[in-house]
């Protein structure tokens, strides 16, 4: 059975960096995983007094393909030396129980990688993603860290994953991710 994995990113942008690092993913994904990717601009932002029966449509929808999927791949990049508004939120809506009181988080495997234009390589923005993980009880991978500075010059004209040696990373990473999550299927 091959290891269904959902993508996020934490970039609203269309061009964004972290987008095309996981359609580098899913290029580079080994034989035995599928990467497909979901969108949160629809989520709307968290609020109480929404969140009744799991939420409106679009945070169900995150919720479901958060459930259906094996495990999560998150690129996320650096905003103010932490995680994105827009994937907070996502990760705020997900850890709120389902209608049918499930916690959609609990027990899912990650993995997490970064790019940005800057130097740090998204290392903040991950630890904070991290630590967001711990209360979810999300399971993420120590290893590899993918943290991608100067993006910029690791990506073509056409946003796609240039850099052999990020390529290789990603490509570790992502068979990390799978022996993990067969791991903690046992």
């Amino acid at each position: 059975m091959p290891i269904r994995v959902l993508g996020i990113a934490g970039s609203l942008r269309k061009a964004s960096y972290n987008r095309a690092l996981l359609k580098a993913a899913i290029e580079l994904a080994p034989p035995e995983m599928t990467i497909a990717l979901f969108d949160l601009a629809p989520v709307p932002m968290y609020d109480a007094d929404l969140d009744l029966d799991g939420g409106p449509a679009p945070v169900l929808a995150l919720k479901q393909a958060i459930r259906d999927a094996d495990a999560l791949l998150i690129a996320t990049p650096e905003y103010n030396y932490g995680v994105p508004g827009v994937l907070k939120n996502a990760i705020d809506w997900a850890s709120r129980a389902a209608a049918d009181g499930a916690r959609v988080l609990n027990g899912k495997p990650a993995a997490i990688m970064g790019a940005t234009p800057g130097l740090s390589g998204t290392a903040r923005a991950q630890l904070v993603l991290r630590q967001s993980f711990v209360f979810t009880q999300t399971y993420a991978v120590a290893a590899p860290e993918v943290l991608i500075a100067r993006c910029r010059e690791k990506f073509d004209a056409e946003g796609r994953l240039s850099d052999e040696p990020t390529r290789e990373l990603v490509s570790k990473l992502l068979a990390a991710l799978l022996d993990w999550t067969r791991r903690l299927a046992r």
